[in-house]
């Protein structure tokens, strides 16, 4: 079989670059060993598909190569998706910090990418692995569980490692260094944290409590949003945001009560009730099992009027300052994305052609750009696949 353009991937980032090539005439078969398309899109954001991020910029995103993102991120931007989904009336809110989600299911975003796919003729085969994968002189041959496929053009779309129940693989990490590209160092992104030791000990009891506002920091990095205990470590938004940026030894700082002056606030709890003991003060600030479990630990409980001032503005700074010692991170099972991936140096900023092989293209995933926690990530494949799509 002969097609102008063969996309390896029928995720966000391979639908979006079909569409587009198949509105410029291409004939596109796309492959995808899942039995379905777009299974994280559908299980993205609860079931609702956090399906872009309107507060996108070339900062949201980590990779060896910072400015690589900008091109395609400028040619294709949030306005751009969000006035696709509104041609296809799909309802949507801002839950918080630009996180754009439809009003009712993410099957409705695989749906409306569909549509485009058929409007554009565009072919989709699942549950079709590919064996083998060669240069020809035509462009490609690549043998597919269904046949050979010769393909002018082809397009890696095949996302990273995180998840892998639901099949993700390294098959495009592998497909790159055939093709002499480099791979850079892989790991988990936007994943929980897990503490070991007497570390675990401290906190596991506390599981299933929630913060709603902390501010977790790495170095200079920080990120304010909740903070979740788990039996195994910690989690919540804060915690996936700085996970990206976190690796093993780093020092990890949780500021418990961001939006309060604790000095000042201890300090006139202490002139309101002098005979209250610092744990049930602590109570009206935090959760009331959280409060006793720093008492336990780092502070002596006693009477307010117990405390001299600069006792009170120490509490305070450990409270602002408090040091989590995680060990290490719930891995790919459970992460939402991969950092690492295909080198940015060997592709095109532009169009994501390989600078080696003419006619191969890597996006989404796959590349070397991690985004933040709310829609950054799908942005980023929205961005990839139209710049790839324009082109091939």
């Amino acid at each position: 079989m002969k097609v102008d353009v063969l996309v390896i991937g029928a995720g966000a980032a391979g639908l979006m670059c079909a569409i587009a090539a198949g509105q410029r005439g291409r004939q596109v078969l796309v492959v995808d060993h899942a039995n379905k398309v777009g299974k994280k899109i559908l299980m993205s954001g609860g079931g609702r598909c956090n399906f872009t991020n309107t507060g996108v910029t070339p900062a949201s995103y980590l990779s060896a190569n910072p400015h690589f993102a900008k091109s395609a991120l400028a040619r294709y931007t949030p306005a751009d998706f969000i006035e696709l989904v509104e041609k296809h009336r799909i309802a949507y809110h801002e839950k918080e910090l630009g996180q754009l989600f439809c009003d009712e299911s993410s099957k409705l975003i695989v749906r409306m990418l569909l549509d485009e796919c058929a409007q554009a003729g565009v072919r989709i085969e699942t549950s079709c692995g590919v064996e083998r994968v060669s240069k020809s002189e035509e462009g490609f041959s690549v043998r597919t569980a269904r046949g050979e496929v010769h393909a002018a053009s082809l397009v890696i779309a095949t996302g990273g490692l995180s998840i892998p129940s639901m099949g993700a693989t390294g098959f495009g990490y592998e497909l790159a260094r055939q093709f002499g590209h480099q791979v850079l160092p892989t790991r988990a992104g936007l994943v929980p944290l897990t503490l070991s030791g007497k570390h675990q000990e401290r906190y596991q009891d506390l599981a299933g409590l929630a913060l709603p506002q902390v501010s977790a920091r790495v170095g200079k990095r920080s990120f304010r949003a909740g903070l979740l205990f788990t039996h195994r470590g910690i989690s919540g938004p804060s915690i996936l945001q700085i996970s990206s940026y976190w690796q093993p030894g780093d020092d990890l700082r949780i500021d418990l009560l961001p939006e309060l002056d604790m000095a000042d606030w201890l300090n006139a709890q202490r002139a309101a009730r002098p005979a209250m003991e610092l744990k049930n003060v602590l109570a009206d600030a935090l959760p009331k099992r959280l409060a006793q479990r720093l008492c336990e630990l780092w502070f002596e409980s006693r009477p307010m009027k117990q405390y001299r001032e600069a006792e009170l503005n120490q509490i305070a700074a450990q409270l602002h300052d408090w040091p989590i010692v995680a060990s290490g991170t719930e891995g790919y099972r459970t992460a939402e994305v991969t950092l690492g991936g295909v080198d940015t140096d060997g592709l095109s900023s532009s169009t994501m052609q390989s600078k080696l092989v003419p006619g191969l293209y890597f996006i989404g995933e796959v590349v070397d750009v991690t985004g933040w926690l709310g829609g950054y990530n799908f942005q980023w494949a929205w961005a990839s696949g139209q710049a790839a799509g324009q082109v091939v």
